[in-house]
């Protein structure tokens, strides 16, 4: 009886330190499973974080980007506005061109006349060159846009010749007789000649269309103009008649002649 109590006592213990380990292993379990869960919550977070770093920096790079062409296109405005309004004038010109090349024939021949009436009505100084710088633009075969350039370079050459002091040796013809003389040309303000011997000189008048002998104080200035042009003075004063009379002194000069 007494051994029959000592087995049923450790059956009895065996049967409890059995429940209890069998209960203790299912909350072990549980909170391996948990920190499992856990590490894989934390992985996932973490790679979150770094793709929602990677997305603040490639929108930051974006940002500053757009701040960049937006600066340079505000730079760039007025310079778009320039070439806009060029453009509009470009286009404007191409508009008319076909009626400026139906007008060029025209003008070129009027700027032509009035040129040669220029060098009909001026001093009387290197005709024969400027009358054939004239004539050659009479070439039929010249282009219309060569003709309008060889044109104005007539032109400026005729414009440069009122900026010139001049002197030269040449031969006049006077009433039958033809003689050597030295010529002075002040622009276009004054033509003269004097002889070698410096006796006899001349003022050109340019509202006769005839020469007008020079006093003996003004065939003095004529020579001292001479050497002025030749670089054998220093530039100075003269005192000249004109040969082209201004308007208010043309009803003076008038009753000299």
């Amino acid at each position: 009886m007494e051994r029959f109590r000592h087995l049923l006592v450790a059956g009895l213990t065996l049967w409890l330190l059995s429940a209890s380990w069998v209960g203790a292993e299912q909350p072990l379990e549980e909170a391996s499973e948990a920190q499992r869960t856990q590490a894989e919550l934390q992985a996932r977070i973490d790679e979150a974080d770094g793709e929602t770093r990677e997305l603040l920096n490639e929108l930051r790079r974006i940002e500053a980007e757009t701040r960049r062409i937006e600066d340079y296109c505000a730079a760039l405005a007025p310079r778009l506005a320039e070439l806009e309004a060029s453009l509009g004038q470009r286009e404007a010109a191409l508009d008319g061109l076909d009626e400026t090349r139906a007008a060029l024939p025209a003008l070129n021949r009027g700027l032509q006349a009035r040129l040669q009436r220029w060098i009909d009505q001026d001093l009387p100084f290197l005709l024969e060159e400027r009358r054939a710088r004239v004539a050659s633009l009479d070439d039929g075969a010249l282009p219309t846009t060569e003709r309008l350039e060889r044109l104005l370079s007539a032109w400026r050459s005729e414009l440069a010749y009122g900026r010139e002091l001049d002197a030269w040796r040449g031969y006049l013809s006077e009433d039958e007789t033809r003689r050597e003389v030295d010529f002075l040309r002040l622009g276009r303000i004054g033509l003269y000649y004097l002889t070698p011997d410096g006796r006899q000189g001349a003022v050109w008048r340019v509202n006769s269309a005839r020469w007008q002998a020079l006093e003996d104080g003004e065939r003095a200035e004529v020579r001292k103009g001479l050497r002025i042009a030749r670089d054998q003075r220093a530039p100075e004063l003269l005192k000249l008649p004109v040969s082209r009379l201004l308007e208010p002194l043309a009803a003076a000069e008038e009753k000299r002649l």
